[in-house]
Formats: C-alpha cells, sequence, structure tokens
C-alpha cells in the first residue's frame, strides 16, 4: 500500500460543526474544559451565544444538553471518552435515552468523544477508554459510530445533525489515514464494503480499518482473498451485510480498540449467530487495562493487545482452518 495521508479527527469535527452551524441556527455546542483540546471553541467564537462550557462537570454537560434538547436545540456534546460514559452513564441513561416526548425515542443530543481506545498512548490506562461500545450499544435509543478517517467524521457529524435522535461517536486522538473517498455514503446501520474477498472477512472499525486492508493486501500475495467491510455504525448494526459475508467467506476475524468483551466483535458475533454462524476471532484489547506509552511507543501497546495487520493475517489464516 502507498504511503497513506494522515489527518486529524478533532480538526475535521470542529471545523465540521462549524459547517452544521452555518445550516442550522438550532445546533449548540457544549463541552467540559476539554474545547481547546477537541477544537470546539472554535465553534464558540463563530456562534458565541450558541457555546456553552461547563467545565470540568461531565454529569452537567449531559444534563445542560439535554436541557437544551428538550427546549428545540440540536445539542453536540464533546470531551473525552473517559468521562463520556465513563463518568455520567446515569445521566446518559436517564436524562437522554430515557425521555421519549412526542413519541420519540430519547432526546436530539449527540455525543462526540475523543482520546478513544488504547492509542491515547501517554494519558495511560486510566484514560484509555475501552469499554465504552459495551456501555453505549446497550441503552435503549443510542446509536453508535466509531469512524475510521475524517472523512467518516464530516459525513457521521452531517448526519446525526440532520436526522433526529441521540448518538455516540467516538474519534481518536491521534491523526489517522485516510481510508475513504470523499463520496462514499454513510447511512446509520449500514456497513462499508471496502475490499472484496472470498476466503475470509476482516470487520472493522475505527483505526484497525486502515490495518485490516494492510492484513488484506499481505494476504493477497500468498493467495488468500480477503473481504475487509468498515463497521463504523456498530449501532444498530448491518446484519444483512454481515450475513452475506458469513455465507460467502465462511470465517470472520473482527479488529477494535476495545475490550474483546461486548465490543464491535461481539455485536459481530451475536449478529451472525442469528443468522449464519460460521468460525470467529476476535482482536482487541485483552481483557486488561492499558498502559502509559509515548507517543512513538503506541504501537507496541497495540502489538501488546494483539492489534496489528500482522496479527490479522495470523488469526486470518488460522481461522481459515475451522471453516465449516
Amino acid at each position: 500500500m502507498n504511503k497513506p495521508i494522515m489527518t486529524d479527527m478533532r480538526s475535521e469535527y470542529a471545523k465540521t460543526l462549524i459547517q452544521v452551524g452555518k445550516d442550522n441556527p438550532n445546533v449548540v455546542v457544549l463541552g467540559a474544559d476539554t474545547t481547546d483540546s477537541l477544537k470546539t471553541s472554535n465553534f464558540g467564537k463563530e456562534f458565541p451565544n450558541r457555546f456553552f462550557n461547563v467545565g470540568i462537570a461531565e454529569a452537567n454537560l449531559v444534563t445542560v444538553s439535554a436541557g437544551l434538547a428538550v427546549s428545540g436545540k440540536i445539542s453536540f456534546a464533546s470531551t473525552y471518552a473517559i468521562f463520556l460514559p465513563g463518568r455520567a452513564v446515569d445521566q446518559i441513561r436517564n436524562n437522554i435515552a430515557y425521555p421519549s416526548p412526542l413519541g420519540k425515542k430519547g432526546l436530539n443530543v449527540k455525543l462526540v468523544v475523543s482520546h478513544g481506545g488504547l492509542s491515547v498512548g501517554p494519558d495511560g490506562g486510566s484514560h484509555q477508554q475501552i469499554e465504552d461500545i459495551a456501555i453505549m450499544r446497550v441503552i435503549p435509543n443510542f446509536r453508535v459510530f466509531i469512524p475510521a478517517d475524517t472523512i467518516a467524521v464530516s459525513k457521521l457529524t452531517h448526519l446525526m445533525a440532520n436526522e433526529y435522535g441521540p448518538f455516540y461517536m467516538r474519534m481518536a486522538r491521534s491523526k489517522t489515514p485516510l481510508v475513504h473517498s470523499t463520496s462514499q455514503d454513510f447511512q446509520v446501520g449500514k456497513g462499508i464494503t471496502l475490499r472484496d474477498g472470498s476466503d475470509c472477512t476482516i470487520v472493522s472499525c475505527g483505526i484497525t480499518v486502515h490495518m485490516a486492508l494492510e492484513a488484506a493486501e499481505i494476504l493477497q500475495k500468498e493467495g488468500i482473498s480477503c473481504r475487509v467491510l468498515d463497521m463504523f455504525s456498530i449501532k444498530p448494526i448491518d446484519n444483512e451485510l454481515l450475513e452475506k459475508a458469513a455465507r460467502e467467506t465462511g470465517c470472520i476475524v473482527t479488529t477494535e480498540e476495545h475490550n474483546i468483551f461486548a465490543g464491535m466483535g461481539s455485536a459481530v458475533a451475536e449478529s451472525v449467530s442469528d443468522s449464519y454462524p460460521v468460525p470467529i476471532k476476535r482482536i482487541g484489547a485483552q481483557d486488561m487495562f492499558g498502559e502509559s506509552a509515548r507517543d512513538q511507543e503506541v504501537p507496541l501497546l497495540l502489538e501488546k493487545h494483539g492489534i496489528t495487520s500482522f496479527n490479522m493475517v495470523k488469526q486470518v489464516r488460522e481461522i481459515r482452518n475451522k471453516k465449516l
């Protein structure tokens, strides 16, 4: 593969917020003392009366966002993943997801976080959020996204702004390689086939999507045809696309920057077990907390948990022997 173009999700998110803010005067943006890091403070410079920094008070961030949504606003609330939902799951559940005015499902609040997964690096295990997919996908009415690149971030931000209801979207701290074209369409509950193949499917999300494409390239040189899916929409998940992959390739490897329990891989396994069960191997954090890693050491931390293209290659080779 050619050397990828690296771009910053936080910058793209902040830029897109200003775009949707210009399109819709009901869009408001909230933060919790991390607005400079997430660059959402730029929205405040553009629209000072529609920007609220509540300080280090994540429960209040959620509740104020809910209150603004009740008043007819479209609330985008952002901070680090470890703080949402880490500190405020009660408020998220009971103040955003549970209220359903006029028969709608939940309130019109978009929780968009940064610094998800092990790649947070220097902030250490206390700040490396590897449980958020598990938490958010079991809360009724929430939809859960993990974009792979800045193109996905921009298009999903527009999508959330235009569609009623609560969403959770997790971005990476570090720059990420572009994997999508600007013409790519994104829909709620629809995965994307980035590469076709017949011998195995790698289902990926977030920073692991580019790794999966690298793994498929290596496997192709060995004569193994590997399908690659970007399952950015983890809830709702694309049951139809997963069943098709299971039937046509006979085995699946999942990759994510999250605990292997109750994350995207578990959602894939649940879906496939209901439709067309095949052997599945889940790659992710191995049910253990992360640890401090300087930026240049993050690849070593990911390697410790098997979150590498080389481990994907290894697991594809092995799981093909278990096909029915």
